[in-house]
């Protein structure tokens, strides 16, 4: 059984790259809600010998997320031919990875016994600010949009978490996975599949999805 967790329940890094061993901390009810389910998981595993690893998948992005996640947000008020876009705070950074990155790395846990009992990382270990992303992708769809501060978007000061980075070693040391798309060419996969008109009608960029 793998169940999935969240990078979130690390909340704003104490260190970075992020570990395994890296403390717990409940920064949002989100977060504390897969901190509980974690530790609901793992007690089938001990008790009752559920071959059972937890996967902590860092920010998964690509074709098909929801409007709620800043990537999307982004890429189809940009596409939607805004002349500003909405965002909230930009600064705080991300260990972002493409959907199938993501994906191969459940199944590198799924097909190898020696993830049973264990938390284990799924990232890219390489980490950028909102910021900077927005600024790749006006780069790479010629776009001199705007951003301004939408103040609905701004998550309450103390459940912000303002830095994530994936340390991945552990991994890589049990399964051999290693990410094969990197942040431009997954950013431009992505493009690809908003700019798509029937893909884009999907999503409604006039309004602030919660």
């Amino acid at each position: 059984m793998i169940h999935t967790s969240t990078s979130e329940v690390y909340g704003s890094a104490q260190y970075v790259p992020i570990d395994e061993k890296h403390p717990l901390q409940p920064q949002s009810p989100y977060s504390a809600s897969k901190i509980g389910a974690d530790a609901m998981a793992m007690s089938f595993h001990n008790s009752f010998e559920l071959p059972l690893c937890i996967a902590r998948p860092f920010n998964t992005y690509g074709p098909r997320q929801s409007a709620r996640a800043v990537i999307p947000t982004i890429i189809s008020q940009i596409t939607a031919g805004k002349k500003t876009i909405q965002l909230g705070d930009v600064s705080p950074t991300r260990d972002f990875n493409y959907v199938s990155d993501t994906c191969r790395g459940f199944i590198a846990l799924a097909e190898n016994a020696a993830t049973i009992g264990k938390t284990i990382n799924i990232g890219s270990n390489y980490e950028i600010s909102v910021a900077d992303t927005l600024d790749l992708i006006r780069e790479l769809m010629d776009s001199k949009v705007e951003f301004i501060t939408d103040d609905q978007r701004l998550r309450p000061k103390d459940s912000e978490v303002q830095r994530l980075w994936c340390d991945n070693r552990l991994i890589t040391e049990l399964t051999g996975f290693q990410p094969q798309v990197d942040l431009r060419e997954g950013l431009q996969k992505t493009i690809d599949w908003f700019t798509n008109p029937a893909n884009l009608a999907r999503y409604k960029t006039d309004i602030y999805n919660v």
